[in-house]
């Protein structure tokens, strides 16, 4: 499975930030245990590239991708050091021509309409809404409208309690950032065990809502 299908499949994007090497390792094996074999390691940090190095030398059967790439030389180191998708918070159309040269799934920011179809029409294969929580699900929904044809993923400040509301807006994916893997924290075997909870609570909710809505019968769709 492609890392574009698994993002679709699986619906959850964890977005881990700080990531440092020696802390990667078990932040993914707890994610993966939890059902999401995903991780997006944002490249704000010092040792965040070699951190994402280190985890794509080590772990087996992840789609790993790096995010906040805000320029193209950071989309080619990524890529040199085996990132499978790229996420850049913005529209930034030197990194999604670098990213699809490369043959790699390229999710690009967008929040205004104007955004989002550039994006998509530049070539990138989901545009990430953000900051996603400060219009909500309802204009997720808006934007579905008249933008049907095109895959979105809704990032910023997504919680456990709201994400049913962002499936049945109609995204194809949620990043979580947070509320699922803490950016902070000793790393204890109990820190790590509540992560992989938490990630097997997150499949279950979009999960159980995907199959409520393929037979007709949600309950949690906005305006109800």
């Amino acid at each position: 499975m492609n890392a574009l299908t698994m993002i679709k499949d699986i619906g959850i994007v964890p977005v881990v930030r700080g990531a440092t090497p020696d802390r990667i390792l078990p932040i993914a094996s707890a994610l993966q245990r939890g059902g999401i074999p995903i991780l997006e390691i944002t490249m704000e940090t010092d040792r965040a590239l070699e951190a994402l190095e280190r985890a794509v030398c080590e772990c087996r059967g992840l789609v790993i991708g790096a995010g906040t790439v805000l320029d193209a030389e950071t989309a080619r180191q990524a890529i040199a050091a085996g990132a499978q998708f790229i996420v850049s918070p913005s529209l930034a159309i030197d990194v999604i021509e670098v990213v699809k040269q490369h043959h790699v799934v390229m999710i690009a920011g967008g929040l205004t309409p104007t955004e989002i179809v550039t994006a998509f029409q530049h070539g990138a294969d989901l545009v990430k809404v953000f900051p996603a929580h400060v219009f909500g699900p309802s204009y997720i929904r808006s934007l579905k409208e008249p933008l049907a044809h095109i895959p979105l993923i809704a990032t910023g400040g997504i919680q456990f309690k709201t994400v049913v509301e962002y499936i049945n807006a109609g995204v194809d994916a949620v990043g979580v950032g947070n509320a699922l893997v803490p950016s902070k924290g000793g790393g204890s075997e109990e820190q790590w065990e509540e992560v992989a909870a938490r990630a097997a609570q997150w499949v279950s909710a979009v999960q159980t809502e995907r199959r409520k809505n393929a037979k007709g019968g949600s309950s949690g769709k906005l305006g109800k």
